[in-house]
């Protein structure tokens, strides 16, 4: 009896998961699918269907899609990014007949060959006169989300193996030139063809030294430097395990406060008091810490204080949708947007700002945007559940992993409270709270109605309940 159904390429963009997939279709009793739930595509751009399963059916029903994978002659796969459709992840890791293959590279090296991708266009290359060259600009803010996203999934992804009791196939980037691995992954799945080469139609990309592919490297260098090392490369098991964000808690470097933001809240207005409270005093706020930093300032700092602050659902959720799915500049989801246009029939203007898209227009399509977190904040729908739009409750037990805040402060008593905390720990000039920054010029009061309040209170229901939110209301 096999000992597998079907298999599972666990990788991320830029680790070498075309070229392990190329080689695994060489094997004649093998077959990987592609990105088979990919959430803006099946399988391969351009695609409407893998294995006579629509996409449409498989958003619908991913289950139908693992049976149609699990039912071919070959034993067959597909690649799996931590983005992907998540209730896919759980099926696959419930499941001890599919065999779990875990991809990584240094995510440095994979950052880098991402952003000469986006440069460049090419995201593969079959003859080397056709490469396109190009240097990446390395942005330490956009390195640490990524470094945070592949740390976060490989802890998830080791800790469901290790209850569950299952073992996978780790595969390092530069094990994909071994004909020896390969085989031997082959012999793992239990197939019984051997390559007696490995397939040559890919060509790695960029094969000079970091030092060759990044133009501002001394920069990169210099915020490396500052970063826990951890050898991604070899080993799933990443040290320290964070379930909370620490790099993004700030501390004040003059009094002993320290915030915990919830994305998608009223965080610019307290990252604004956070600066002109440390200016004061000639210095700047701390961020970007690791949680031995955030220790080290907590020991340097008896009795200090921390705290979050709670918007209501129904602002929160506007202001998401302003800035990740109605925007189409920086900070927008473009990926996600088009996706909802096009899967979820979001009506979404090309451009925000075209002067026929009004008040009217605005509300309709922020209505359907809160019709789908509903199913999506359920696990429902083949996006991600962003923490943009998460619900405060959850992210709020996430903090528990390393350390609650001692005070939730709601947004709109936002200018006492701090005052009250930074009397509390001894501030006496305390500055004034700078006004959030709108951004639509369509605010929630101008499309506000009984039906929205219903619509969010089907969508965040729990964050209504646990936090007692009353309709909400403009003043």
């Amino acid at each position: 009896m096999a000992q597998f159904d079907y298999f599972v390429v666990f990788a991320e963009m830029r680790t070498g998961s075309n070229f392990l997939e190329a080689n695994l279709n060489a094997f004649d009793d093998l077959a990987c699918h592609g990105e088979a739930f990919n959430p803006h595509f099946i399988g391969y751009p351009n695609r409407d269907a893998l294995l006579d399963v629509t996409q449409a059916a498989r958003d619908e029903q991913p289950k139908r899609l693992l049976r149609a994978i699990k039912q071919t002659p070959e034993l067959s796969g597909f690649r799996y990014f931590h983005d992907h459709d998540p209730r896919v992840f759980d099926k696959v890791m419930d499941d001890p007949k599919c065999a779990k293959i875990v991809l990584t590279r240094n995510p440095v090296e994979s950052y880098v060959s991402w952003k000469i991708a986006q440069s460049t266009g090419q995201w593969k290359l079959t003859d080397a006169k056709a490469r396109k060259g190009a240097k990446a600009q390395f942005d330490a803010d956009e390195f640490a989300a990524h470094l945070s996203a592949l740390q976060a999934f490989q802890v998830t992804l080791l800790n469901r193996l290790q209850v569950s009791g299952q073992t996978a196939f780790y595969v390092a980037y530069e094990d994909l030139q071994s004909l020896d691995v390969m085989n031997g992954l082959a012999a793992w799945l239990g197939a019984e063809s051997r390559l007696e080469a490995l397939d040559k139609n890919l060509k790695v990309q960029n094969p000079s030294a970091l030092s060759d592919k990044v133009a501002n490297f001394g920069q990169m260098s210099k915020a490396l430097a500052g970063v826990d090392h951890f050898n991604l490369t070899r080993t799933p098991n990443f040290e320290p395990r964070r379930g909370a964000a620490v790099p993004t808690y700030i501390a004040s470097t003059s009094v002993p406060l320290v915030y915990l933001p919830i994305r998608g809240g009223a965080n610019d207005p307290v990252t604004g008091w956070f600066k002109a409270v440390d200016r004061a005093e000639g210095v700047k706020p701390e961020s970007k810490l690791s949680q031995n930093d955030l220790r080290a300032w907590m020991r340097a700092h008896p009795g200090h204080r921390s705290f979050s602050v709670l918007r209501h659902p129904l602002a929160r959720a506007h202001e998401v949708f302003c800035h990740r799915i109605l925007n189409t500049g920086q900070g927008s989801y473009g990926g996600i947007r088009t996706t909802l246009r096009k899967r979820y029939k979001l009506v979404l203007p090309d451009d925000p700002a075209d002067a026929g898209f009004g008040k009217a227009e605005h509300r309709a399509v922020f209505a359907q945007f809160l019709e789908f977190l509903k199913p999506n904040l359920a696990g429902q729908t083949a996006i991600r559940v962003d923490p943009d739009w998460a619900s405060q409750s959850k992210i709020i037990e996430g903090f528990a992993e390393f350390a609650l805040p001692d005070r939730l402060i709601r947004s709109e008593d936002l200018g006492s409270e701090l005052a009250q905390l930074a009397q509390a720990v001894g501030l006496e000039d305390i500055p004034e709270v700078p006004a959030p920054i709108a951004s639509s010029p369509i605010a929630l009061a101008d499309i506000y109605d009984a039906e929205i309040e219903r619509m969010a209170r089907a969508a965040y229901g729990r964050d209504y309940l646990m936090f007692g939110f009353q309709d909400w209301s403009p003043t």
